[in-house]
């Protein structure tokens, strides 16, 4: 039989702390205002986002979606207290997806899990999905705060989104149309972006996070801190203008998990090959410290990190000037990384 209690439990007894999350939402109000699109129907606290959707001047609309978290370097976040731009990597790892097809991304939606809610926390780690929201061009709609206590320790938390955009089905970019002398362009990385941390913070984090925070000559001042939490870049403006402007773009990939060797391949038929040439683009810094420190071989950290190329285009050998040129006019720093010739479907590699 079960005793009764002396006073009655509440859900703030067990870990559950209503009140501060509806401080939370408060707190995050604004910041997922600031993303509305004209087509957001709603408000913040609403059941669902709603959202317009404006298909005019397509003949087959189609929606592209895409899910992603940001993995374990939320870790790193939490150690060094830093929560304003892990949000950004979130956004980024499911824009730049959808983006590939030539999609245009339209609306976010958030889940955070927290072992406790902390509202001033939350404000940061929402307020940096908002921006990554900004940089992609779609509008937060939408979202969720859990805490699990008992299940995840009281400073632990974890984030996953879902985006959604829509692209004219006459106009998606499949890679079916690339074909032998085709040029590959690479789009410079603001870093390692959100793959690969499980070994980074083996490697260099692990017995060494009382040197996070100290400036470092061989990463140009910055702090290994700094350059770690740097947020993934997101490549929506650039691509989006291009395609706008009538550019002739035959395949995109997003270079994350696996490298350039298990992501640009995702992209080419069976019949070719993407001849890739290190050293056409300058590689970062940190990513000599992650080969040091692993002793991992060139193969490995190509198929294992981005190397300072975070996205790829494939175009006519005779529009790559103009492609690579209206994507410096967006910002981007452009390479001119491969070629595509016969083959099987893979990603080689020509060193000098």
């Amino acid at each position: 039989m079960t005793d009764t209690p002396d006073r009655p439990t509440s859900y703030r007894d067990v870990g559950v702390d209503i009140d501060e999350g509806a401080r939370a939402v408060d707190r995050i109000r604004d910041a997922v205002r600031s993303t509305y699109r004209p087509e957001v129907l709603g408000d913040i606290g609403g059941f669902g986002g709603m959202f317009a959707l404006n298909t005019a001047g397509m003949a087959e609309p189609v929606l592209v979606s895409g899910t992603d978290g940001v993995g374990t370097k939320l870790k790193l976040a939490q150690l060094l207290d830093r929560h304003d731009t892990v949000g950004i990597d979130l956004v980024a790892m499911c824009a730049n997806d959808i983006l590939v097809t030539g999609a245009e991304p339209l609306f976010f939606l958030d889940y955070v899990a927290v072992g406790k809610l902390d509202a001033p926390r939350m404000e940061r780690i929402v307020g940096g999905i908002a921006e990554g929201c900004k940089q992609a061009g779609c509008a937060l709609v939408g979202g969720e705060m859990a805490e699990h206590p008992g299940v995840m320790d009281p400073d632990d938390y974890d984030l996953s989104g879902f985006c959604v955009g829509v692209v004219d089905r006459a106009a998606a970019i499949d890679g079916s149309t690339i074909a032998e002398g085709d040029v590959v362009l690479g789009l410079a990385s603001s870093g390692i972006h959100s793959n690969g941390y499980s070994l980074v913070r083996k490697v260099l984090v692990e017995g060494h996070e009382d040197e996070l925070t100290l400036p470092r000559i061989d990463l140009g001042g910055q702090t290994l801190g700094d350059v770690l939490l740097t947020p993934t870049r997101i490549y929506a403006k650039g691509i989006l203008a291009l395609i706008r402007g009538g550019a002739r773009v035959k395949g995109m990939s997003h270079i994350t998990g696996g490298g350039i060797t298990e992501n640009l391949n995702r992209v080419l038929h069976p019949a070719v090959d993407a001849r890739v040439h290190p050293g056409a683009w300058p590689v970062p810094a940190v990513f000599g410290l992650l080969q040091k420190a692993s002793a991992l071989s060139d193969d490995e950290m190509y198929r294992t990190f981005n190397m300072g190329i975070g996205f790829a285009i494939v175009v006519d050998a005779a529009d790559a000037p103009s492609v690579a040129a209206t994507l410096r006019e967006s910002g981007e720093r452009v390479f001119e990384i491969g070629e595509i010739v016969a083959g099987k479907g893979e990603v080689i590699y020509e060193r000098a």
